[in-house]
C-alpha cells in the first residue's frame, strides 16, 4: 500500500482491492468509506450481502461508482481483500470467513485492521501459506516501541491534532480533508495516521489503540520525529474522546505524544450521548475546549482554534449551514463541515492567517 506522505509514481499500476463491508455499508463501515474516498489504490468491488447490484455512489454521494457484489465469488480479479469493518472490540465475524478463504484461494493478500489478528488464525494462516499470499494485520504494533521522550515540540512542523466530542465523529476525515486543503494552498502538509483506517490509506503508521499504554505517547512521538522536519504542518489523526468511558486513555496518549500547537474539535450534528454508551450524555460543546486545553497544557500548551461538524445526517444544505453556524457559536471559533463546504475559514484559523 502506498504512503500518502510521499509522491506516488503516476505510472505505477494501482493495487486492485476488494473491500468487505457486509451489512454495515456505508453507515457503519467507516474503514470501507475511508478507503473508497482517500486511498490511492483501485477499489474494484465492495462486498455487501444486503445491497448487491448497486454501487457505492448509490448510497453516499461522495463515494465513487464502485460496484457492490454479494460475495468474493462475484468479485472481479483483485490483488487484495481489505476488511472494511472494525466493530466495537475489533473482533472477526465468522460469517466473513468464506469470503476470506475464497480471496486467499484466488491469490489475494488480505488486509485487516482488527484486534483479532488473521495471521494468528490457524486455518487462514495455513491457507495463506499454501497459496503464497500475505495476511497483513495493520493493528499489530511494532515490537520496538518505547516511552515518549517529550521531543515532539522540537520538530520544525506545526502540529495540528483533531480531537472529538465522541468516537466516530470524523476525526480521520477532517485530518485528511485539511491535508488536501492545505496542499491546495501550497502548504507542505503531512498526515500522521494513528488508527487502522488511516494506516490503510497512508500505508504506514502506528495503531495507537493497540499499543501498550506506557508506549502510546511514544508511538505518536516516533512518527512525528520521523517526518516532522520534512513538512510545514502535520495533521495528526485523533482517536476517541477525552470523555469516552472506554477510549479516553488513547485520546490522552495521542494528545500528550503529539504535543499539538493547535486542535480542531470534531462533532456530529445532533449527537447528544456517547455512541454505544447512550447512558453517558455529551457535555456542552463549550466545556470541551477547557477539557482539551487544560489536559494538554502541562505537557505542551495548545489551543482549540476551530471546529469541524459532521452534517451527513442533515439532507438540506441550508439546514446544514445553520447547524454549522450554531456549532461555531457554541465553540466560539470558526467551524465548517469540510466534506460539504469549503475549508477556508478554519484553515485560516489553523494557519494563523486572516
Amino acid at each position: 500500500m502506498t504512503d500518502t506522505a510521499s509522491d506516488s509514481d503516476p505510472d505505477a499500476d494501482a493495487e486492485r482491492v476488494v473491500v468487505l463491508a457486509h451489512e454495515k455499508f456505508p453507515e457503519r463501515a467507516k474503514t470501507a468509506t475511508g478507503v473508497l474516498k482517500y486511498a490511492d489504490y483501485d477499489v474494484v468491488a465492495v462486498l455487501n450481502r444486503d445491497r448487491p447490484g448497486t454501487a457505492a455512489s448509490d448510497h453516499r454521494r461522495d463515494l465513487p461508482d464502485v460496484p457492490i457484489v454479494a460475495s468474493m465469488d462475484d468479485a472481479p480479479d483483485a490483488d487484495t481483500l481489505l476488511i472494511g469493518i472494525s466493530p466495537i472490540g475489533g473482533e472477526f465475524d465468522d460469517s466473513w470467513r468464506p469470503d476470506v478463504r475464497t480471496a486467499i484461494e484466488r491469490g489475494c493478500d488480505v488486509v485487516a485492521g482488527l484486534h483479532y489478528f488473521l495471521s494468528d488464525d490457524e486455518e487462514l494462516a495455513a491457507l495463506a501459506d499454501e497459496h503464497g499470499v500475505a495476511l497483513r494485520d495493520v493493528r499489530k504494533p511494532k515490537e520496538d516501541l518505547t516511552v515518549a521522550s517529550g521531543r515532539s515540540a522540537d520538530i520544525d512542523a506545526d502540529v495540528v491534532l483533531t480531537v472529538g466530542t465522541d468516537c466516530s465523529v470524523g476525526k480521520m476525515t477532517v485530518s485528511l480533508e485539511l491535508v488536501e486543503a492545505a496542499r491546495e494552498r501550497g502548504v507542505d502538509a503531512g498526515f500522521i495516521p494513528t488508527g487502522q483506517t488511516g494506516i490503510m490509506i497512508a500505508g504506514w503508521g502506528n495503531p495507537i489503540d493497540r499499543v501498550v499504554s506506557d508506549f502510546t505517547a511514544g508511538a505518536v512521538e516516533e512518527m512525528l520525529l520521523e517526518i516532522g522536519d520534512d513538512y510545514d504542518v502535520l495533521f495528526v489523526e485523533g482517536q476517541g474522546s477525552i470523555v469516552h468511558p472506554a477510549y479516553s486513555a488513547v485520546t490522552c496518549g495521542i494528545l500528550h505524544g503529539a504535543m499539538p500547537d493547535s486542535m480542531v474539535l470534531c462533532h456530529t450534528a445532533g449527537r447528544e450521548a456517547i455512541h454505544g454508551y447512550e447512558s453517558f450524555s455529551l457535555p456542552p460543546i463549550g466545556e470541551y475546549v477547557g477539557l482539551y486545553e487544560d489536559l494538554a497544557a502541562p505537557v505542551h500548551e495548545g489551543d482549540v482554534v476551530a471546529g469541524a461538524l459532521n452534517t451527513s445526517g442533515i439532507e438540506d444544505d441550508a439546514a446544514a449551514r445553520e447547524a454549522v453556524d450554531a456549532y461555531a457559536d457554541e465553540l466560539g471559533q470558526p467551524a465548517t463541515d469540510l466534506v460539504r463546504f469549503d475549508a477556508d475559514e478554519i484553515l485560516d484559523s489553523i494557519l494563523g492567517e486572516e
